[in-house]
């Protein structure tokens, strides 16, 4: 086998998380479309002031950080699993190392994607309903609405769904992502929970930051083409700076992606010489050989550079062998000159 053939299947067997992000299957879709459904329920159901609002002033007559007041401590700190600027930094940190070993930057661009709709939709929905808090409540059994609040429906609550959510979006394996799927599901219905008991929210509120982070989550399919479109346009930037900035400093393949026209792709032994310079043709795809060769590089006729293992040895005189000289001469007997015979006995 070809040296260059060789390090193509390594490279091809070389392993790697990325896999193919889910699609929007009918599952999928009937699953968005019936949490939209819940959702505009529940809109409907607080502004029309229905038992759901009623639930929600019993809820806050109770006082449940009065009743529990033990668990109050742990709960000011679980909290935070909610809260956008520390969870959003923690599973950064997380994804930013697998955009390391992957060598490409969708998981970061994923969450990235995931929040920016998430900010978009659930704070147009806080400021154009205006909900007062518990805490800011002006009227018994009134629904508090249109009164400038921000409280409807639960940042905290959307935010845990949708980043941890983001996780298992991302997971590598069903079983990874169906566990993953239930800890984010559990993390969030406990920060939702706990917003309640400390009185910072509707229990209606809860309700509907579930249903919006969830919203998020199922149509990041329909975000993938242009989180891939970004993705491609930012590698090809940073390739060409970093080719532009340290030409000699690559060691190995480059990023198994999607590289920009015109970048080239070299692999490189451990001494630094190079093997393959391949370059990826602009408007096709495809992939051709570079024209250009350092001085360094061995020469032939029949192709414009080879591959280091098939050169073949110099001789002391400085001469290359013979083309059939790496062949195994055939076995002949010994002249009887010679003393000894072919099992080396005299």
């Amino acid at each position: 086998m070809r040296t260059d053939d060789k390090l193509d299947q390594m490279e091809e067997q070389r392993p790697t998380d990325r896999v193919r992000p889910p699609r929007m299957t009918r599952t999928r879709l009937w699953l968005l479309w019936g949490t939209l459904a819940v959702y505009l329920a529940i809109v409907v159901g607080v502004l029309a002031t229905s038992w759901l609002v009623t639930f929600d002033w019993q809820v806050m007559f109770f006082r449940p950080y009065k009743q529990w007041p033990e668990i109050h401590a742990f709960l000011d700190y679980f909290v935070v699993l909610g809260q956008r600027g520390p969870t959003a930094v923690a599973v950064a940190a997380w994804l930013g190392w697998r955009c390391w070993r992957q060598r490409n930057l969708h998981p970061l661009l994923v969450l990235g994607a995931s929040l920016l709709l998430l900010n978009i939709t659930v704070g147009a929905a806080k400021i154009g309903m205006g909900r007062l808090g518990p805490h800011y409540a002006t009227v018994v059994g009134s629904h508090e609405m249109g009164l400038g609040g921000d409280i409807f429906p639960s940042g905290h609550t959307a935010n845990a769904v949708v980043t941890w959510g983001v996780l298992a979006y991302l997971a590598t394996t069903s079983l990874r992502r169906r566990t993953l799927s239930v800890i984010a599901a559990l993390g969030a219905l406990g920060v939702g929970m706990t917003t309640v008991y400390l009185g910072t929210h509707w229990v209606s509120d809860v309700l509907l930051g579930w249903a919006a982070g969830l919203l998020v989550l199922l149509a990041m399919p329909w975000l993938e083409p242009a989180i891939t479109w970004f993705e491609d346009r930012l590698m090809g930037i940073l390739l060409r700076l970093w080719l532009r900035l340290r030409p000699d400093s690559l060691r190995g393949p480059l990023p198994a992606g999607s590289l920009a026209p015109g970048v080239s792709r070299q692999r490189l032994a451990s001494d630094g010489e190079v093997l393959v310079r391949e370059t990826i043709s602009a408007g096709t795809g495809g992939r051709a050989t570079s024209g250009h060769t350092p001085d360094s590089w061995p020469h032939h006729p029949s192709r414009p550079y080879s591959i280091r293992s098939e050169r073949t040895p110099a001789t002391p005189a400085g001469s290359r062998r013979p083309p059939h000289a790496d062949r195994v001469p055939r076995t002949t007997p010994m002249s009887p000159t010679s003393g000894r015979g072919r099992n080396g006995s005299g």
